[in-house]
């Protein structure tokens, strides 16, 4: 009873937040990060203090308005309004105790080491003793640690164990003040959202609706009638299809031994979207025995083989071809050459029988050559005499 006066004292002695401060603490609320956590077994939300400096730093009140100077300036400036939210009890202040493990786990790991330390003291001495007595072991035993440091840095290696979030709880702190830095602190301020508020009014207003139902007029409860079946025809054709791709898995199950795994619409009933419940139409995976792969690879070998026989076979049998077809017109050209030179051969006879002809018929054709140049000679000879005369006579008939 002591405990509640003392706080409703407190409550009484601090001054109401004005709506300025509750804007401020609403803005800080909703966009400043925050983390969940039990505190006191309640769970929590909480922030830390340098990151709330940051958010209202950033918001519009470090912005200055005309005829009107910014409410935060400096970091220091923040720190001094953020300490005014918490003495009107806008959130506290928190402190991280890190847990501890039960002193049983602690037992039971220290059990587990002790062989461990006990085991490797007596390996170091073993090792000791054939270090001294074989000296050459040395060399191989610092080969064999390159190589599993070579073993360590692959890429196949195992990687160490990464390091392990500690785990903590919340208390409340002595001391209530807000400091800068990577301090802890809880939210009492839980407004309401806007968008909680807007839907939690819309299903008000739909189940008052709901209940007016008789009182609609005839043509919306006709079209509610129709959308109703709708929606039920919708779910029962749904429901319909689970069914009927569990039946034809079995089905087809059945048949072939569990070899072949088909599923028609394997998304139908998944915890995905609308659209993609409804992708990929269908998937089918094999099953079969391992003999099975082996005959069938088997057989795509020997399938292969007859196809790159087959290829050889057709390679050889085009080449086979071209060689003939070379060989054909080789054999053409030869018997064109030797007709040229027959022909030249012919031709250089016929020349020379015309040439022996024609030095026969030359001597006698020498004279009469020589006849006919002489009579020519002497018919000149005539013509000129006949022109001379008729020269002769022309004055005297112009001097008559």
């Amino acid at each position: 009873m002591a405990e509640r006066r003392r706080h409703k004292k407190r409550i009484q002695e601090v001054s109401e937040p004005t709506k300025e401060e509750k804007a401020v603490a609403k803005y800080l609320r909703f966009n400043c990060p925050t983390k969940s956590t039990n505190m006191m077994g309640h769970r929590v939300d909480y922030f830390v203090a340098s990151k709330a400096v940051d958010c209202l730093l950033d918001s519009k009140w470090a912005k200055a308005k005309k005829g009107e100077e910014a409410l935060f300036t400096t970091r220091e400036s923040v720190v001094d309004y953020c300490n005014r939210l918490l003495k009107k009890q806008f959130f506290h202040r928190a402190l991280k105790v890190m847990k501890k493990k039960p002193e049983k786990d602690l037992k039971k790991e220290k059990e587990k080491e002790k062989p461990k330390c006990d085991s490797s003291k007596e390996e170091e001495k073993k090792g000791k003793k054939e270090k001294e007595k074989k000296k050459d072991s040395e060399a191989s035993d610092t080969k064999k640690e390159k190589e599993k440091e070579k073993n360590d840095d692959s890429p196949g290696s195992p990687k160490k164990k990464k390091d392990v979030k500690k785990k903590f709880k919340l208390e409340p702190h002595e001391d209530q003040l807000f400091l800068d830095g990577n301090e802890v602190y809880v939210w009492i301020y839980d407004p309401v959202h806007f968008k909680t508020f807007a839907m939690g009014l819309i299903l008000v207003i739909a189940v008052i609706a709901a209940t007016l139902f008789p009182l609609w007029p005839a043509e919306m409860r006709v079209g509610v009638y129709y959308l109703s079946v709708a929606a039920g025809c919708f779910v029962a054709s749904i429901l319909l299809l689970a069914v009927a791709r569990c039946i034809l898995f079995l089905i087809i199950w059945l048949v072939t031994g569990g070899r072949h795994h088909f599923w028609f619409l394997p998304n139908l009933t998944a915890d995905v979207g609308f659209i993609d419940s409804f992708r990929p139409l269908y998937t089918h995976e094999y099953k079969g025995p391992r003999s099975s792969g082996k005959k069938s690879t088997g057989d795509k070998a020997d399938s292969k083989s007859s196809e790159s026989s087959k290829a050889q076979k057709s390679d050889s049998e085009d080449k086979s071809d071209s060689e003939k077809k070379e060989g054909e017109e080789e054999e053409e050209d030869d018997e064109e050459v030797v007709k040229e030179t027959e022909r030249q051969n012919s031709d250089t006879e016929d020349s020379e029988r015309r040439e022996d002809e024609g030095s026969q018929h030359s001597n006698g054709n020498d004279f009469e050559m020589i006849t006919r140049e002489e009579l020519e000679q002497h018919t000149q000879d005539e013509e000129e005499e006949e022109e001379e005369e008729t020269e002769e006579t022309k004055p005297l008939t112009v001097e008559t």
